[in-house]
């Protein structure tokens, strides 16, 4: 599902009441467990955190530079809850821990794309090893990564 919001409480006061619950502690936990430095804003017509421009001027590649830095999404699709986190693609290490996690945590197969981990029972969402996974990357080490591995 598409929302067209300016803000995250715009993209929030959108969402069917059982999706922003969700959204919202999702949104709480990232918050909470995120190193220092990241922006919290809409990206890509849902609400994400990134390396802001005024840290990273060169912005990211694939918007020629003209967005910022892109780290962890959220959203609310038609079938699921998604959390994109870009250095679970990035970093062969960081997603080899969560997959190997993953399962002591949740009751259900882990459902993953490259970057999406997707959500399609909101009662088995594992919201601690979320905050843990959300600690583990500083803007520092995610821009070392972005540019050693993707750019």
């Amino acid at each position: 599902m598409k929302y067209e919001a300016n803000t995250v409480q715009e993209y929030i006061d959108q969402l069917p009441e059982d999706r922003k619950a969700v959204i919202i502690k999702l949104r709480d936990t990232i918050n909470k467990n995120l190193p220092k430095g990241f922006e919290e804003c809409i990206q890509y017509n849902m609400p994400g955190w990134v390396v802001p421009k005024s840290k990273y001027p060169a912005g990211y590649h694939a918007s020629k530079g003209e967005l910022p830095l892109p780290f962890i999404n959220i959203a609310s699709q038609k079938n699921f809850i998604a959390l994109y986190h870009s250095a679970v693609y990035a970093n062969p290490e960081l997603h080899k821990w969560f997959v190997e996690e993953y399962p002591k945590h949740c009751k259900r197969k882990l459902d993953m794309g490259k970057s999406c981990i997707r959500f399609k029972k909101m009662d088995d969402i594992p919201y601690d090893l979320i905050a843990e996974l959300a600690s583990k990357v500083s803007v520092d080490d995610w821009i070392t990564t972005y540019e050693t591995n993707i750019k």
